[in-house]
């Protein structure tokens, strides 16, 4: 470790960042393994597919994200829209 990663916090580090999300990967492919052994009883037809709510939870974060960005450029102003 040199001199300039032990001045920056840790949660700043990109080896603690790189950890981070390794380890949320692994939760979330844990979660989506138990589904082999935890049954998933649905109200509807596609809500009981193996890893239905995984799927559904990023396809819904991608599609926020997308919304967020039309809106961003819907709604951008001139950076001196205030000052007329």
């Amino acid at each position: 470790m040199s001199d300039n990663d032990q001045n920056v916090h840790w949660l700043m580090r990109p080896s603690t960042i790189r950890r981070i999300w390794w380890l949320f990967a692994g939760v979330l492919a844990l979660t989506v393994i138990a589904q082999f052994w935890v049954p998933v009883k649905g109200y509807f037809g596609v809500d009981s597919l193996f890893a239905f709510a995984a799927l559904y939870g990023f396809l819904s974060c991608v599609a926020m994200v997308f919304v967020a960005k039309l809106l961003g450029m819907l709604l951008k102003r001139d950076e001196d829209y205030y000052r007329d």
